[in-house]
Parts: C-alpha cells; sequence; structure tokens
C-alpha cells in the first residue's frame, strides 16, 4: 500500500513538472493591428513581435492611420520579406476609411476650426487613397511581391482566430482601431475571449499631437476609439503619450540604429526617414518611439514602471477636442466608461536594450 502511495505521489509530482516546463514554453498568442509604415515606428513593432521568443505572431492587420490600408499591406508585406516571414505570419487587409463619414474632404475645415499640432502631420488623411496594394509596392520597390495578403477581410480574421482561442488572444492596437471596433460591434461575443487589449494610443496628462488635445492614433478615429475603450475586455493596457514622452530621439540615435541594422532591406527605410527628417541640416519635430512601446510591453509587462488604474473615455464630440483622451481620476465616470491601466513611466534603458538588439539581429 505504502509503495501504491510513492508511486502515485511521483506521479503527480512528475504530471505537475510537465505542466509548468509547458507553461513555460506557451507562447504569448498576439494579432497586431496596425497602420504599418516603413521601420520605424511600426515596421519595428511587427518585427520585434515577430522575431521575439515569447510571441505568437498570429497575423498582422491592416488599419487606417499614417498610411492607408494598400500602402500598409505593401509596406507589411515588404518588411516581412526582409526577415523571411512572409509566408509564416498571414497579413489580412481591413478598414480604410473613418467611422464618421466624409472626414478627409473636410479636414481642412475641421484643422482651421479647431486648431493643429504635431508639425501639420495628418497621416493617410493628407494623401489620395490607393485601391491596389500591388500597384504601391511596385512603384515603391521596383518589383513584383514574392507574396500577397490572405483573402477575407482583417475584421473576419479577428472575430474567427479570437473565437478559435478564447481567452488566448491578446490585440496590440497601434493604429486606428478600426478593425477591432467593427469586429467587436459584429460579434460582440468576442469581448469577454479577447485575453487583453494593448493600445498605443491617448495623451492623459500631456498635450496632444495631432491637435492640442488629441493623439494621432485616436484622432484618426475617435468613435472607433471610444467603441473600444468603452467594450468590457478582461483586461485593457493604454499606452499613451505619457509614456512614450520618455523616449525622445534625435539625429544621433537614428544613425546609431542605422548603422546597428546589417539588413539590406531595412537598413534604407531607415535611412529614408533619417534623410527625410535631418536631411540637408533641418530640424524639424523631435521624433519618440511610440508603437515599438507598446510592442515591448507586449512582450514583457514589467517594462512598465508606473501607471494609473481609472475610468477613461475618448471625446467624439465634433470641436476643438476630437479624438481627447478623457481620465476620471476622481468623480464619476460617464456612463459606459471602463476601467483601464494606461502607461505613465517606462523602463527606457530595458527598451532601448529591446531596440538595439532587434536592429543588431536583422
Amino acid at each position: 500500500m505504502m509503495v501504491g502511495k510513492k508511486f502515485f505521489k511521483a506521479c503527480a509530482v512528475a504530471v505537475l513538472a510537465l505542466s509548468c516546463a509547458c507553461g513555460a514554453l506557451a507562447k504569448e498568442k498576439v494579432i497586431l493591428d496596425t497602420d504599418m509604415v516603413e521601420g520605424f515606428d511600426d515596421g519595428m513593432a511587427m518585427l520585434m513581435l515577430a522575431t521575439s521568443p515569447e510571441i505568437e505572431l498570429l497575423g498582422v492587420t491592416i488599419t487606417l492611420g499614417n498610411t492607408w490600408v494598400a500602402e500598409g499591406t505593401a509596406h507589411a508585406l515588404r518588411q516581412l520579406e526582409a526577415v523571411k516571414m512572409e509566408w509564416k505570419i498571414p497579413v489580412m487587409m481591413g478598414i480604410d476609411m473613418p467611422t464618421r463619414a466624409g472626414r478627409q474632404a473636410t479636414l481642412m475645415e475641421e484643422i482651421r476650426t479647431f486648431g493643429s499640432g504635431f508639425d501639420g502631420y495628418w497621416g493617410a488623411y493628407s494623401s489620395v487613397r490607393p485601391d491596389d496594394w500591388k500597384a504601391v509596392y511596385r512603384t515603391k520597390y521596383g518589383h513584383e511581391p514574392t507574396c500577397a495578403p490572405m483573402d477575407g477581410h482583417a475584421v473576419t480574421f479577428i472575430i474567427e482566430t479570437v473565437r478559435r482561442n478564447p481567452g488566448e488572444v491578446t490585440i496590440v492596437e497601434i493604429g486606428a482601431p478600426c478593425n477591432l471596433a467593427a469586429a467587436i460591434r459584429m460579434a460582440p461575443d468576442i469581448v469577454p475571449l479577447i485575453k487583453r487589449v494593448i493600445y498605443m494610443g491617448g495623451a492623459f496628462f500631456v498635450p496632444g499631437n495631432t491637435t492640442p488635445r488629441a493623439e494621432f492614433n485616436w484622432w484618426c478615429d475617435p468613435e472607433a476609439a471610444r467603441t473600444c475603450v468603452r467594450a468590457p475586455f478582461r483586461e485593457q493596457i493604454v499606452v499613451p503619450l505619457d509614456a512614450c514622452h520618455r523616449m525622445p530621439y534625435g539625429a544621433p540615435k537614428l544613425a546609431e540604429l542605422i548603422r546597428l541594422t546589417k539588413n539590406d532591406i531595412i537598413r534604407p527605410m531607415h535611412q529614408a526617414k533619417y534623410d527625410f527628417v535631418y536631411g540637408s541640416g533641418k530640424a524639424r519635430f523631435q521624433l519618440f518611439m511610440w508603437d515599438l512601446v507598446a510592442a515591448a510591453v507586449c512582450i514583457d509587462e514589467t517594462l512598465i514602471t508606473d501607471s494609473v488604474t481609472a475610468f477613461i473615455d475618448v471625446d467624439t464630440t465634433y470641436g476643438s477636442g476630437y479624438g481627447q483622451a478623457l481620465v476620471y481620476v476622481t468623480g464619476v465616470p460617464p456612463l459606459g466608461a471602463q476601467k483601464v491601466k494606461f502607461v505613465t513611466d517606462i523602463d527606457t534603458v530595458r527598451i532601448w536594450k529591446m531596440i538595439d538588439d532587434l536592429c543588431a539581429s536583422l
């Protein structure tokens, strides 16, 4: 009888050890929803997640923001080609228009009436929307692509992926959250199934960068942003300008990152940014790491050194506060607002090391 007890105890210990080992090997399942640009910032955020041993990047969904969806799709595919992951990580095309109809057509009047900031940067809204991602790719890179986005739509991909992996998928939202907002409107059953949402968006205790009050990603589609932050997800983490302002960089740092990058496709993308911002002796606006901070926090949440948990909302009133992130640290929040954790400080030393190491590994 004593032998039997020892046997079953040994089995129990072995099963527990195996379970712990499997848990240690489990990767964080992630969907990256992005308004993709080349290199810094979205492109490198994607590559950080794609190459991290802690992350299983299930897919990249392209949304409106810095670029139109056709442009973002071409950029994403080219950068995945650069690291030989173009067939490993699916890219899905998503929503290309904001919730507010006719936004681009009335943008100049909106800016004139409500004010602007960040050197007049309005992302995709300042250019004509292309319809064909292949044409963008050929024009930009001078040859045919070796891969293509998956058939179907980004919104459907988000819904189906979350349903297949209940409680396991983190959404890293670093563009205008049009796709995620549409997904939870179409399929509200996925809200409790999403493990967490990590945004790069909003500005709480610092000024906005696109208008005096609003940060760019949420300003692109305030209604979509409000839909998302009001959804009762299990967990929401917001990386706002408050945290990103901890990571400024200028010409010397960008030049260092270019020197570290050996990849023959990615390095020219960094150089093009350097030439645009600092070429010919120009002294333009201060650069910051934005979306890369959200990607880093997804990989290692201990990078957050200070945060506030409070009810937040997004101003969708068409006025000077359109797109502004609102926080209710005290007082009564509006009906429907949710409590989220928004980041106010980060371990900049460790994040810069992650960025340096990423560049050196490419």
